[in-house]
């Protein structure tokens, strides 16, 4: 009796452990979170009576990580999508729910095969789970658990197995400390969890080596760069009237700094006119950035009459090598980068003959773009060689690790995070960008419109920053070194094998010791 009282509150339990996921992200940093939560959703799990009301258990957990995780969310529909607040939030709802029937995926897949793999099935169902959110309608990889561990004692293993690969450490060593614990609670004569044990030594063994690992190499240069963070309100950032005053102002922001600095960058779409239209303030750029031997990245947007398609695009100015004499601007030159990853809503609109007629959420200015090609040349100003995602891209590691190269020196993200407010949403998307710098040791440089601009270091580290909401250019001499990762030659193929590998030693640990503690029937 008392077991089926317990039950009844296990979905209110649930829900509040997938809140508290939501500290460990940035900006709260508890790293240690995951692993306690995930602990309680593998408990539930097991005392599911079927597959149906564990992939409840999991559904419930969902709802509350990301109810919480990305509640900024709301502020863009609310301040920005016009629709009354009923409306507002049935569409936040919505998404939520979707998001929550991944972990629902992975609980009932974990229930079901309890009997053939016990517990080790869970971290391989977990990044099935998660590799599908990544990629279904596009993908919204956001608040992946491996992100928590950025501030945690396994961020070392990121050049190794990458974000993707930390989700899995994060669910192993939950499933070893849950079966450890549970085993060593049966009947005395019971043996403790031979496989839950190793993979502990294991993951704890090859983290301690991984601290001590340097995976830079020489110093290849010094570059000077201005970040100029101008601090437009997203209110009137697309207005016709506001046009020629953005543009003077983040001209008149970066004149200090031309001649002193080799790079100066501007934010996404930093330039709220069209490029087929700028072109004149266009070449008085880039013929004042040559001049001052320089170079000048920038987000602008366009649209090509000719073949009516609109592309959101980063642009070189100036320098394209440091002993050019002159700058190499022209309208639709291949010095340029177009965004692939395009943000549902807000940068296409699915079924929108039907959508756009519903209300100015789906009729946002700037939501009607073409998709960039997948793999593109990196961008070249003053002889640095630049791999670019433009806000939302830089959430998928696979997409930055297929457009670095060999000779690739910086990772460049450029985003307007103006739409979120004050909201956790800006530190989350930073931590992303450190992700990827600690991933492929390369240093990681952030310019966003109103915060949060910062400067990463190869080692994942926050060197330099704005604060939000402030007009201001964060000037730093950045050193580039040669560098290489595991992780930048193998992706997340190391997370897959790992993963297949635990369920391998699972079948072989149950052939060798038939008395399963787990008799669950699937």
């Amino acid at each position: 009796m008392e077991a089926i009282t317990l039950k009844r509150y296990i979905p209110v339990g649930l829900m509040s452990l997938g809140v508290a996921n939501t500290l460990a992200y940035s900006p709260f940093q508890n790293w240690w979170l995951p692993f306690v939560t995930l602990f309680f959703l593998i408990a539930a799990i097991t005392s599911a009576n079927t597959a149906k009301q564990a992939a409840r258990y999991g559904f419930y957990y969902g709802l509350g990580w990301f109810g919480a995780g990305i509640s900024w969310v709301h502020v863009a529909i609310a301040d920005f999508g016009g629709l009354p607040l009923i409306a507002s939030v049935f569409l936040m709802a919505l998404l939520v729910g979707y998001l929550a029937l991944f972990p629902a995926l992975a609980s009932w897949l974990t229930f079901k095969n309890l009997k053939r793999f016990q517990l080790w099935g869970f971290p391989a169902f977990w990044l099935i789970a998660e590799f599908l959110r990544a990629i279904l309608l596009t993908g919204f990889p956001w608040l992946s658990l491996g992100y928590s561990q950025l501030e945690g004692p396994f961020r070392s293993l990121a050049p190794i197995v990458g974000e993707f690969g930390l989700q899995a450490v994060v669910a192993v060593m939950a499933v070893s400390v849950y079966q450890f614990i549970s085993k060593a609670r049966q009947a005395l004569g019971r043996k403790i969890d031979g496989l839950a044990i190793t993979l502990i030594i294991f993951i704890l063994g090859l983290s301690i080596y991984s601290t001590q690992k340097d995976w830079t190499g020489e110093l290849k240069r010094t570059v000077r760069l201005a970040l100029v963070q101008g601090n437009i309100e997203q209110s009137i950032k697309w207005q016709p009237e506001n046009e020629l005053p953005t543009m003077e102002k983040y001209l008149s922001m970066s004149t200090d700094f031309f001649s002193q600095h080799d790079l100066i960058i501007w934010p996404e779409a930093a330039i709220p006119r069209l490029e087929i239209l700028a072109n004149d303030y266009l070449r008085e750029v880039d013929k004042l950035a040559a001049e001052t031997n320089t170079a000048l990245v920038t987000g602008i947007v366009d649209y090509q009459p000719e073949t009516n398609l609109a592309y959101n695009n980063i642009i070189v100015l100036g320098k394209k090598r440091a002993d050019d004499q002159f700058g190499h601007y022209s309208y639709l030159h291949n010095n340029r980068f177009n965004k692939h990853h395009l943000l549902p809503i807000g940068e296409f609109v699915p079924f929108e003959s039907v959508l756009r007629k519903l209300g100015p959420i789906f009729d946002l200015p700037m939501s009607s773009f073409s998709r960039g090609y997948y793999q593109q040349d990196n961008l070249i100003a003053q002889g640095l060689k630049i791999s670019p995602a433009i806000c939302f891209e830089i959430a998928f590691s696979e997409q930055v690790r297929d457009n670095l190269y060999d000779n690739s020196d910086i990772i460049l993200t450029v985003s307007n995070d103006a739409w979120f407010g004050a909201s956790h949403g800006p530190w989350q998307h930073l931590q992303i960008a450190q992700m990827r710098a600690l991933e492929f040791a390369k240093p990681v440089v952030r310019v966003t419109n109103n915060g949060i601009t910062a400067i990463i270091d190869q080692n994942g580290e926050i060197i330099s920053l704005l604060p939000q909401f402030k007009a201001a250019v964060l000037s730093h001499k950045l050193d580039i070194y040669e560098s290489n990762t595991i992780y930048r030659e193998f992706g997340n193929s190391i997370a897959w094998f790992g993963v297949i590998l635990i369920l391998l030693l699972s079948l072989i640990a149950q052939r060798l010791q038939p008395t399963s503690l787990l008799s669950k029937q699937s």
